[in-house]
């Protein structure tokens, strides 16, 4: 048997909406995605949302429209895909890493004070595996020391922190679409605000730092006429993966069911294994976007499933451990115990709303074998 690290889950619908799309001759922004926003801000409750081409570029509209600038200090968790630290060098600006805890894999709300200096503007924490960080702590953080948070929820949909969804607590909250996640547009992302300012900047600097759409001024009511008001980017999405947006948005709470029902059947098949598993904050439900198990065996673990046809990765490689933002930022490996221990144990095992239990079965078997 051969299972992928991930799938993803369509059916018809994804396709019928796809081709309704190219139909309609409109497949750059426009009424679709201003649908796909309009749910998706509804669904989260924030008062605005900004599609865009992915996280990376909502991340980088997000810190552009609170001000960054060069010099600046953003403090991120090491645990994370490299794009969290690389939106800070696009203002040259300096990614300052902070150690995670040993219990989710985020970043450790008890060391961020310590980081803090006169140059620190911003935090960006990061919902690592979907499963949230200590938001209260944080934003009481960032009060005190006036900097915006700006949550890297990328596997954070949907997740609830005490009873509120992710994406409309910090300043700004930026999703990925990527072809992994648990909603899916192939590529793509959304940046979600309660701040119409924040909003504003991000929908113009989307799209070249046009002041108007394109749906703007070529729908039936628009006319040719724009202006240029600041710098920007080529960052909208397109009408063909709002409407897979619109779709998978429709399936998001049953197919996240399923995640869950993924992630309970790991936990009671692998439970009695020398394998540690994460643990989320109390009060808190997490996306169930990874499955993580750590074991000092874990590249010997890594091979054996590999040679069995299991797909298995790593998430991630910390920030401090790849050679250009060592080299650049002078990180010393000996600041980040937790996240080296981390790097080193953990492996991440499939998980997708459509695997069947005969898949889930054979990788629960193979890892007892392993440890037999």
């Amino acid at each position: 048997m051969k299972i992928p690290f991930h799938k993803v889950s369509f059916s018809e619908d994804e396709i019928n909406i796809v081709t309704e799309a190219i139909q309609s001759g409109w497949w750059t922004m426009g009424p679709k995605t201003i649908e796909f926003e309009n749910k998706f801000k509804d669904f989260i409750g924030s008062q605005f949302a900004v599609s865009t081409n992915s996280c990376t570029a909502a991340l980088h509209l997000a810190l552009k429209a609170v001000g960054i600038k060069e010099g600046d200090e953003v403090i991120i968790p090491t645990n994370t895909f490299v794009a969290t630290a690389e939106v800070i060098t696009y203002f040259n600006a300096i990614p300052v890493l902070c150690d995670i805890n040993i219990r989710d894999h985020n970043i450790d709300s008890t060391k961020i004070q310590e980081i803090i200096t006169s140059k620190t503007r911003a935090i960006i924490p990061v919902h690592f595996a979907g499963n949230p960080c200590s938001m209260e702590e944080i934003m009481v953080l960032a009060k005190k020391n006036n900097l915006f948070v700006i949550e890297d929820a990328a596997h954070a949909l949907p997740s609830l922190y005490h009873e509120r969804k992710i994406g409309n607590i910090g300043d700004i909250t930026c999703f990925s679409f990527y072809a992994t996640k648990t909603l899916s547009t192939g590529e793509g992302g959304m940046l979600t605000t309660n701040s119409k300012v924040y909003a504003k900047s991000s929908k113009i600097n989307r799209l070249h730092g046009i002041d108007r759409d394109a749906w703007d001024r070529y729908s039936d009511n628009g006319d040719w006429y724009y202006k240029v008001v600041d710098s920007g980017y080529k960052y909208n999405m397109t009408d063909i993966q709002a409407g897979l947006g619109l779709c998978q948005l429709d399936k998001l709470e049953a197919m996240n069911l399923k995640r869950e029902k993924v992630s309970e059947i790991y936990l009671k098949g692998l439970r009695h294994l020398p394998l540690i598993f994460l643990q989320s904050e109390k009060a808190s439900r997490g996306s169930n976007h990874l499955f993580v198990i750590k074991t000092q065996n874990r590249d010997e673990l890594y091979r054996f499933l590999k040679e069995k046809g299991i797909q298995t990765s790593v998430h991630f490689i910390p920030i401090h451990k790849h050679p250009y933002y060592k080299k650049t930022f002078k990180y010393q490996n000996r600041m980040y115990p937790v996240a080296n221990d981390v790097f080193n144990s953990s492996l991440s095992l499939p998980i997708y709303p459509d695997m069947k239990i005969d898949e889930q079965n054979y990788i629960i078997d193979k890892i007892k074998l392993f440890f037999s």
